[in-house]
């Protein structure tokens, strides 16, 4: 086998920091799922591991597709690049005609007993065909007229994605952004941007009158119709305290809390673990995101950093989404922790772009990221 296509090369870089910091985050993921998931499980289906078996297969299946992808020289997906947005298209569309509706969201396709969310595939999606449009087509980042040529696109995802979720839709959207910012030479344009982005959270929140609902909710928790899930999120919260109750001694997790090991997961941690543990679980985020960083500046060419970008974006939008849903900073809506909240689609898809991320990785030479790790250290 020839080192290029060997995953093992010596004298070629492979970031281990961030594969443990992975590691970390979904193992300490099954852990917080198991805790706030035994009761219902076990009063619900007679198995309080159930949401954790099920959860690891999903890891593994993960792990066994980011060694894949991690194998694969990136530079051979932007081939692909059209391939993979039409593909997306279509299986967004086919969840309008044959998607299955779960917890009032149709956003499921099943091949028999196996569920997935092609709204999960979108994001990479949008990060392979973003990443290729802005290192192959540079005139789509130097003008507001390239702006638009590059974001018809990924507006044209958004909206299918609208129809089922908007939170999805405004973390894609968010992607796109972030990967054309990067790679833009007039970062001006972004206020447009952001002006158009708001209008449109606007208009869409206002036309379904559920996300209307989830405003009221978000403004007076204490009093709203749907606000139950919100107080009960800041109840765990507050309960705590500095350093927590201990790991399995959460309360509101018995019933109070629906859905508890989804999107309100964070909730759990912070009653279980306190501040300290909340605290630690953002470090070990932002820890995972500067070695992403290094990633993208030691990249080999401008494809493979804008694509380290598009999953930075991805897990940094989603956290800071997720954290402040469940701390009522932003209104309630669906979207989970990365690595923390049980969803075997979400953990998989995520999983997999981490591949990309290691694949980009192999391909750097190992002087340049010790260098910029010294100056680094140095200041």
């Amino acid at each position: 086998m020839s080192e290029k296509k060997s995953f093992f090369i010596k004298g070629t870089y492979f970031d281990y920091p961030a594969l443990f910091l992975v590691i970390f985050l979904a193992l300490f993921g099954l852990m917080m799922i198991y805790s706030a998931s035994s009761y219902v499980a076990n009063s619900t289906f007679g198995d309080g591991a159930y949401y954790l078996k099920r959860q690891f297969l999903f890891m593994l299946l993960g792990f066994a597709g980011m060694v894949f992808v991690s194998h694969i020289r990136y530079q051979k997906i932007k081939r692909f690049t059209f391939w993979i947005i039409g593909v997306q298209a279509l299986l967004l569309i086919l969840v309008l005609i044959i998607g299955t509706t779960t917890n009032g969201s149709t956003r499921w396709i099943y091949i028999g007993a196996i569920g997935f969310q092609p709204s999960e595939i979108a994001k990479l999606a949008i990060t392979i065909y973003t990443a290729a449009m802005c290192s192959d087509k540079k005139w789509m980042t130097t003008s507001f007229k390239g702006l638009i040529y590059l974001m018809i696109i990924p507006a044209g995802i958004c909206v299918l994605i609208v129809m089922e979720n908007l939170s999805t839709a405004i973390i894609c959207a968010g992607i796109a952004v972030c990967i054309w910012f990067v790679a833009t030479t007039k970062p001006k344009l972004l206020g447009i941007i952001l002006i158009f982005g708001f209008l449109a959270v606007v208009i869409l929140i206002t036309a379904k009158g559920y996300r209307s609902a989830r405003i009221d909710a978000w403004r007076n928790p204490e009093t709203a119709e749907n606000g139950y899930q919100t107080m009960q999120a800041l109840y765990a919260i507050g309960s705590g305290g500095l350093f927590g109750r201990g790991l399995g001694q959460s309360i509101q997790k018995m019933g109070y809390i629906p859905f508890a090991q989804n999107d309100m997961i964070f909730s759990v941690v912070c009653e279980e673990l306190g501040l300290f543990g909340a605290i630690g679980l953002i470090v070990v985020f932002l820890m995972l995101l500067w070695r992403f960083r290094f990633i993208a500046e030691g990249a080999p060419d401008r494809f493979g950093a804008f694509m380290v970008v598009g999953v930075m974006s991805h897990i940094a939008i989603q956290v800071l989404i997720n954290m402040m849903v469940v701390t009522n900073v932003l209104p309630n809506t669906g979207v989970p922790l990365p690595f923390i909240s049980y969803g075997g689609s979400s953990l998989t898809f995520l999983l997999v772009e981490i591949g990309i991320v290691m694949g980009v990785s192999r391909q750097i030479k190992p002087t340049s990221i010790q260098e910029k790790e010294k100056m680094e250290a140095l200041g």
